[in-house]
């Protein structure tokens, strides 16, 4: 037993939630307690963080907590959870954005449970099948020798167990390579390779029994498509009747839900869904005219998609990753939707030892189904888009609902929910103003916690610096503006001597700005980031030359590399969204006024997240320089005085030798 706990631990599932109030509360100030003996910090208002989620779970409601950086919201509720989970025999659910994230905390878990005596605390770290190598498909290739060399060679250490997660491999692996022997379709209890899956292993953890397991780290991804299957009365992914849900970086939640939500069709994996579904049918029946319509309704996806291809070679240089999808024409949308739903129908009353196939196919059918209806206009409840992942066209739907899914399957009351991040608020006179954007994109339902502001000193180590000269940016001026953008850049790393991360909101800016420099004699090393899910390969290679570091969306958040290595962060461009994009699209037609509504708090989300990489110590000095005159002072834009209010730096110049200045008296400029 832990010292000190015993009138919390005789409290177990005893008595209403009311009775452990004060025991639970003695017991979080006597953890922090300890921190000084342990030679922890305990860090402005991480205790404030750790005694809302105890409220919160006590009263058995949701709360939202915007903790900024530097204050430790790891440990902030990592140590109610430990308690929470003591009382109540019952797993703690931390849902995270990321992977790298995921296991951080299970680090941060370990350590902070150790220290405070928590001894045997049971986790499991739970990921995307996309995470994990399969056996099954790798010994496959090998047998049937159709791969490259390289492939063959990844397939071959997958089967020699040298290799069982994405995250093993040394220096990363495309995606391209990687997608030919992740986990894909499971097969699960009937795959020979079962024992020695980490996959199953770790699905089976966290949807073991309530009282197997303390801890279940997920990323958003598998917590969202729990929640889905739920909905639809399946067996869920995780443990039912978990005790609290944390999600961390709650921020990304939407665009985690969107995804999750969203069905994909490429031309290939649509015809072979008609083949694994004609397959099974003509199995049963041996009706030959099975052959005829399913031929037909192939023909009419070869002409879907035969115009998607011209919609996105007509739109290949816009700035979007997603088109819209313009009106099919030429062929009978309703005839097939009749056709497939009579096949799913079939499907539906088709009995086999093959059960899990039947329901895959059926699923994927009942998506394609979605898809024709969509596309018919015969249902409006979905949006559609259009774009090319791995140079292949694909259409995508996705419901519009997302906040009314979340309303009912996650704040709902049956667990408490937590939500925090570093960036969930926007300027606002009352708490409920400052956590609205995200409020009503979520549909959440619950408290909102008083913000706990980030305890750096950005007053006197940062200055911010406005490139007032360069052009805006639009469409039309995008060379005029990258000429003079990659200028400043320049003169901006030269200043710092490197040590500077670049963060771009468009790949194609970034491969510009990389290709003429690559041209260029640099008085610093260039990086740029890799393909794939780890970056830690490219950070360290950057914290070694103290160089300069081009990138572009993971690197928006979760990046922490402290010191004076990065002393320099040079935001490209405003991270708007697209107007044209469908998902803003959609959004900004709930609302009187897009731009004060939509897009500029969804820029300042990004923008908060990409501006928090600077500064990640008490004794970092930075610089953070944005090449976007938009904001400057003579653009007259209403969102400045927005942004300046919402960002931690006060210090701001559109001065240039202001800014060298300040990189003189703080020594920013000599080499450390």
């Amino acid at each position: 037993m832990i010292s000190g706990l015993s009138d919390l631990y005789k409290l177990q599932k005893q008595g209403p939630k009311k009775d452990i109030e004060t025991p639970l509360v003695n017991a979080i100030f006597r953890m922090y307690d300890k921190f000084p003996r342990l030679g922890l910090n305990e860090r402005i208002g991480q205790q404030d963080m750790s005694l809302d989620i105890a409220d919160a779970y006590i009263h058995s409601r949701n709360a939202m907590i915007e903790a900024g950086v530097g204050i430790g919201k790891s440990f902030a509720y990592l140590i109610p959870s430990l308690l929470i989970n003591l009382i109540s025999q019952q797993p703690i659910i931390i849902a995270t954005s990321s992977i790298q994230l995921s296991e951080q905390i299970h680090k941060d878990l370990r350590f902070i449970g150790s220290r405070l005596g928590f001894s045997s605390v049971r986790s499991v770290v739970g990921k995307g099948m996309g995470q994990y190598a399969c056996r099954y498909r790798a010994a496959d290739l090998i047998k049937t020798g159709d791969s490259s060399s390289s492939l063959s060679t990844l397939a071959q250490r997958i089967v020699n167990y040298d290799i069982d997660e994405r995250a093993d491999i040394k220096g990363g692996v495309s995606d391209v390579l990687w997608s030919n022997v992740c986990v894909n379709d499971c097969t699960f209890e009937r795959c020979q390779y079962k024992s020695t899956c980490s996959f199953y292993e770790m699905r089976a953890k966290i949807n073991a029994s309530t009282n197997a397991m303390d801890f279940i780290i997920v990323n958003q991804d598998l917590l969202i498509r729990d929640l889905i299957k739920k909905k639809e009365g399946s067996k869920g992914l995780i443990t039912e009747r978990p005790a609290l849900i944390v999600i961390d970086e709650a921020h990304n939640l939407e665009a985690k839900v969107r995804d999750a939500r969203t069905l994909e069709f490429t031309f290939r994996r649509t015809c072979r869904i008609l083949d694994d579904a004609l397959q099974l049918l003509y199995k049963q029946s041996a009706d030959k005219s099975l052959f005829t319509q399913f031929k037909w309704l192939k023909k009419c996806v070869s002409h879907i998609f035969k115009q998607v291809e011209a919609d996105l070679l007509q739109t290949a240089n816009q700035d979007n990753d997603r088109i819209k999808v313009s009106e099919i024409t030429g062929i009978p949308l309703k005839r097939g939707v009749q056709i497939l739903k009579e096949f799913n129908l079939s499907l539906s009353v088709l009995t086999s030892r093959h059960e899990r196939e039947i329901d895959n196919i059926f699923e994927a059918m009942n998506g394609l189904i979605d898809l024709f209806e969509v596309l018919a206009g015969v249902e409006d409840n979905y949006l559609i888009w259009a774009s090319k992942t791995q140079r292949e066209a694909t259409v995508s739907i996705c419901p519009k609902g997302i906040s009314q899914f979340l309303k009912h399957s996650l704040f709902n009351g049956k667990t408490s929910v937590i939500l925090t991040s570093a960036t969930l608020c926007q300027s606002g006179e009352t708490l409920e103003e400052q956590y609205s954007y995200l409020t009503q994109s979520l549909g959440y339902k619950g408290d909102y916690m008083e913000r706990q502001a980030s305890p750096f000193d950005y007053d006197y180590h940062t200055m911010m610096y406005i490139a007032k000269d360069v052009p805006y940016y639009n469409h039309k001026n995008r060379e005029h503006y990258l000429e003079a953008a990659y200028k400043e850049l320049i003169r901006l790393c030269n200043l710092t001597v490197g040590r500077t991360l670049v963060l771009f909101s468009a790949k194609e800016d970034m491969k510009y700005v990389h290709k003429k420099l690559n041209a260029e004699k640099l008085a610093w090393t260039l990086h740029v980031q890799r393909e794939g899910s780890s970056q830690d390969g490219v950070i360290a290679e950057f914290r070694g030359s103290k160089g300069v570091l081009l990138s572009t969306g993971v690197f928006w958040e979760g990046v922490n590399i402290e010191g004076s290595d990065l002393s320099q962060l040079i935001i490209f461009r405003l991270p708007f969204p697209v107007p044209s994009d469908p998902v803003y699209e959609y959004k900004a037609s709930l609302v009187e006024n897009p731009l004060k509504e939509v897009f500029v708090p969804d820029m300042l989300l990004r923008l908060r997240q990409g501006t928090g990489r600077l500064i990640r110590s008490e004794t970092d000095l930075g610089v953070l320089s944005i090449l976007d005159s938009r904001l400057s002072i003579a653009a007259k834009k209403d969102y400045r005085d927005k942004v300046l209010e919402t960002l931690p730096f006060k210090r701001v110049t559109e001065d240039y030798k202001i800014l060298e200045q300040f990189v003189e008296e703080k020594g920013i400029s000599i080499r450390q």
